[in-house]
């Protein structure tokens, strides 16, 4: 594991965290180094902070995603809006965790983005589940069609540029089109934990998935069904 935290003491409290946890824990101070770390040493996960001089963490992101690198990363931020947390997913990051944060929780998460990865650094699990049979590589409802294996979708002849978790949520709302999906469920699914009422990670997913997926003048696809889910529909 690589982490990226400038605030020395974060940095070694989470590095003595994570190796009391079992993680081989490589700890840097800044995103330079975390970027030249990478490069040398390819880490199982990425955790990184936002906010760091010189090279931020999204900026880091930014640089391994455009490089082809598709190691999971957790972001470490400070930063509360939703739009600050959908620059975070932008730039490539498969998670997030607002600081301040219970060590518990990173660990949850960090145990989530692992398992939905095989252990050649990255390559996503693709079979969700619900499904644990080698699931059908073609699936389509609502005018989406995916290819599972390949990990492309599209909206009619549109494709979508998905991150893994955008792709593996619109896989399972796909596969159960016209069926509310509770929020437990789909937290089970994805990230394998529920993080409980309080966390507004999936409606960001969801929000951020929607804008991907909606086109002028054509009908909405993921509905929210108050207090209870959501559902994959055309009306």
């Amino acid at each position: 594991m690589l982490l990226a935290e400038d605030d020395r003491a974060i940095r070694h409290a989470l590095e003595r965290a994570l190796s009391l946890e079992g993680y081989q824990v490589t700890a840097v101070a800044d995103g330079v180094e975390a970027l030249a770390q990478a490069h040398k040493s390819p880490p199982d996960v990425l955790l990184l902070d936002v906010m760091m001089p010189g090279i931020d963490g999204l900026q880091v992101c930014r640089v391994l995603r455009a490089e082809g690198d598709r190691t999971p990363i957790l972001m470490l931020t400070a930063l509360v809006e939703t739009a600050d947390r959908i620059a975070g997913l932008d730039a490539g990051a498969d998670d997030y965790v607002v600081k301040p944060f219970d060590v518990d929780e990173v660990f949850a998460r960090l145990r989530a983005l692992l398992r939905r990865t095989s252990p050649d650094h990255g390559t996503p699990v693709d079979v969700p589940k619900e499904r644990p049979h080698a699931p059908d590589r073609q699936i389509e409802a609502a005018g989406l069609r995916m290819d599972v294996q390949a990990r492309r979708a599209w909206r009619g002849e549109r494709e979508l540029e998905l991150t893994r978790t955008e792709f593996e949520l619109l896989e399972l709302l796909v596969r159960n089109a016209g069926i509310v999906l509770d929020h437990s469920t789909i937290y089970d699914r994805i990230w394998g934990y529920d993080f409980g009422p309080g966390s507004k990670n999936l409606a960001v997913y969801v929000g951020y998935l929607r804008r991907k997926l909606d086109e002028p003048g054509a009908p909405a696809l993921i509905h929210t069904v108050r207090g209870v889910g959501y559902v994959l529909r055309e009306d």
